[in-house]
């Protein structure tokens, strides 16, 4: 019997999983494991009731441009538990797409500039040369360590002033061609390009985890769960 319990929010996980988000959920059971933590996940899609009461972490996907339209006009239905889940300080992990439908504006699959779910400050344009971001992609963030990954994205994200980036690329593009900033953090809300991002830095992996201890059991000594170090496995 795990110490601590902790549920997951798969967020439109059977509509936003194309490029493997599945193991972000993975990865969150595991490094759980780890810390003494039993973590359950469950799908939550299209026509289905959030409440931020339920959930202590979110995952939100990557997936394609029709997939995504689908979601947006779905997460109006969820937008004011999500922006309590936010402002609550629970973590949640968005990605690619979801990361792009987060934000203010994006571009659809038609190119057609498009609101998004206005849940974070950042927004998403058309590159101006026309071309995809893809690649391998390594950041460094503010407390020095390198997070690794890949990157397929056609668009370019451009952070509001109340956000500051996952990191600073190292080798890659990340969020545009202009800044050389990588993802978004707001709150206890991560943002990236980076796929499978837990898989291969497990260090974000076990942040979440441990915000979401304290978040859900204030009085936890989290002291032996802080030791535990672990290794990126990329």
């Amino acid at each position: 019997m795990a110490q601590y319990e902790l549920k997951l929010a798969h967020l439109y996980g059977n509509l936003l999983n194309t490029y493997g988000d599945l193991g972000n959920i993975m990865a969150l059971k595991y490094y759980g494991q780890l810390l003494d933590i039993e973590v359950t996940s469950q799908i939550i899609s299209v026509g289905n009731d959030f409440k931020t009461t339920d959930f202590d972490l979110i995952v939100l996907g990557a997936g394609q441009k029709y997939e995504q339209s689908i979601v947006l006009e779905d997460i109006p239905t969820k937008k004011d538990e999500l922006h309590a889940f936010i402002e609550a300080g629970k973590p949640m992990l968005a990605v690619g797409e979801g990361f792009q439908l987060l934000g203010q504006s994006y571009y659809d699959q038609h190119q057609t500039k498009v609101a998004g779910a206005g849940l974070l400050s950042h927004h998403s344009e058309l590159p101006a040369n026309g071309e995809p971001i893809q690649g391998d992609l390594v950041i460094k963030t503010a407390a020095g360590l390198e997070f690794h990954g890949h990157e397929n994205h056609d668009l370019e994200t451009f952070l509001g002033a109340d956000q500051t980036a996952l990191g600073t690329v190292v080798t890659g593009t990340g969020n545009n061609r202009t800044d050389q900033s990588e993802g978004a953090i707001y709150n206890h809300t991560f943002c990236t390009n980076l796929h499978t991002v837990l898989d291969q830095n497990g260090e974000l992996a076990k942040q979440m985890l441990l915000i979401a201890i304290a978040n859900k059991y204030p009085d936890a000594d989290l002291t032996p769960q802080e030791q535990v170090i672990i290794e990126p496995t990329y």
